[in-house]
């Protein structure tokens, strides 16, 4: 065997060999995107909150309200996405069809609900001074959270 043909066979077989590694190192890349479980990426997230409602009437209760909105172009449909505080209090959507580039204010208190406004027939409060907000799709995956209090605001998607 010639040292040229040596020389390409070792080259080949380092080429290979990187190239195994290579394809072994996208996947795992890959999975580091995923491993705070959250579900898929979604238009949907949570934006401003106000948590300063204090008293038992719907007025002081409606004054506290977590805001979800959807950022794409496209409506999407909440059916059965909920919205949690840290002490496990939840909000299920009920056939909220909420239009792209528009949001939704979720009140404590009650009211009527409507697209821009939806309430949770609660009569104390839910939002803490410091709390975190989860919105969570149909299948409980957590698309998005909000952190407030101490140490301000932290958005978590």
């Amino acid at each position: 065997m010639s040292a040229s043909h040596a020389t390409r066979r070792t080259l080949a077989g380092l080429l290979a060999a990187g190239a195994l590694i290579g394809a072994a190192a996208v996947p795992a890349a890959a999975d580091d995107h995923r491993r705070d479980n959250r579900g898929p990426h979604s238009s949907v997230v949570i934006g401003d909150v106000e948590n300063a409602g204090r008293g038992r009437d719907n007025r002081a209760l409606n004054s506290e309200w977590v805001e979800v909105k959807n950022t794409g172009r496209h409506a999407v449909e909440l059916r059965g996405f909920t919205l949690s505080d840290k002490q496990g209090n939840r909000y299920r959507f009920n056939g909220l069809h909420l239009e792209g580039r528009s949001s939704v204010k979720v009140h404590t208190g009650k009211g009527r609900d409507t697209h821009r406004d939806v309430y949770q027939d609660r009569r104390q409060q839910i939002w803490d001074e410091r709390d975190t907000a989860t919105l969570r799709d149909n299948r409980g995956n957590i698309i998005d959270t909000e952190s407030w209090g101490r140490r301000g605001r932290h958005h978590g998607s």
